[in-house]
């Protein structure tokens, strides 16, 4: 694989042929004389938008310990399921950043060279942290008497929206570099999301979740500190300063 983006044929930019730009801007400009289309797109998107119902719906407790739970704070008027769906969330978001680490750990193995700094020991150890917390919310929708292995609608989400990362992991040409700006896209979001779970489990008066939770956003902040000083050692590297 090659590790450094070089200066080659690349002649997709405007400039790289005037004459032809030309062209296309006169085509551009017959375009404001062509009558306006039968449908109109604003207007279409905008009854989906009216029509379209919720993403899914969240699971009835699958135990007398959930639903009892589910009741008990549903008398003070807090709706326990709106914290199992964001915990289901990040658990589907910590199994797709798991994932993305197995596809670098692939991808460091056969890297002419890495970094200064970065190890293949490194990224392993993240990916195992990055387990250890889907592990953890598993168990944490269990202890509340909820299905981890349904899918809930935030978590339905999260997966599409991590589809996106994967795909660009999967691009075998990605530099390490690049492969970096990945991950540190998926940290960014982990640790706003993560705040944001704590910050809910506490109002629900889940201390000992809210515990579990502060600890792992702890290691996902060393992860978003490390994977940035990676890549900011990778770009000063190939732009050899």
């Amino acid at each position: 694989m090659e590790n450094e983006i070089h200066t080659g044929t690349n002649r997709t930019g405007m400039k790289a042929s005037p004459v032809d730009a030309r062209k296309l801007l006169e085509v551009r400009e017959l375009q404001t004389t062509m009558p306006d289309p039968e449908v109109d797109a604003v207007a279409l998107r905008a009854a989906y938008l009216t029509e379209a119902g919720p993403v899914g719906s969240m699971p009835p407790p699958p135990t007398l310990r959930g639903m009892a739970g589910t009741a008990m704070k549903a008398l003070t008027g807090k709706k326990m399921h709106v914290l199992l769906d964001k915990i289901a969330e990040r658990a589907a978001f910590e199994r797709t950043g798991t994932r993305l680490y197995d596809m670098m750990l692939q991808k460091v193995a056969v890297a002419p060279a890495l970094p200064a700094g970065m190890t293949i020991d490194g990224v392993r150890e993240i990916r195992d942290e990055e387990h250890s917390h889907y592990l953890l919310l598993a168990a944490a929708i269990e202890t509340l008497g909820a299905d981890p292995t349904a899918m809930t609608p935030c978590a339905d989400v999260t997966g599409v929206q991590g589809m996106g990362l994967v795909q660009a992991m999967g691009e075998p040409r990605l530099t390490i570099a690049q492969a970096l700006s990945t991950l540190l896209a998926a940290e960014v979001i982990d640790n706003a999301s993560w705040e944001l779970l704590i910050d809910l489990a506490q109002q629900f008066g889940q201390d000992e979740l809210v515990a579990q939770f502060t600890e792992a956003l702890a290691a996902e902040q060393r992860h978003e500190a490390t994977v940035r000083q990676w890549m900011a050692t990778a770009l000063t590297e190939e732009a050899g300063l």
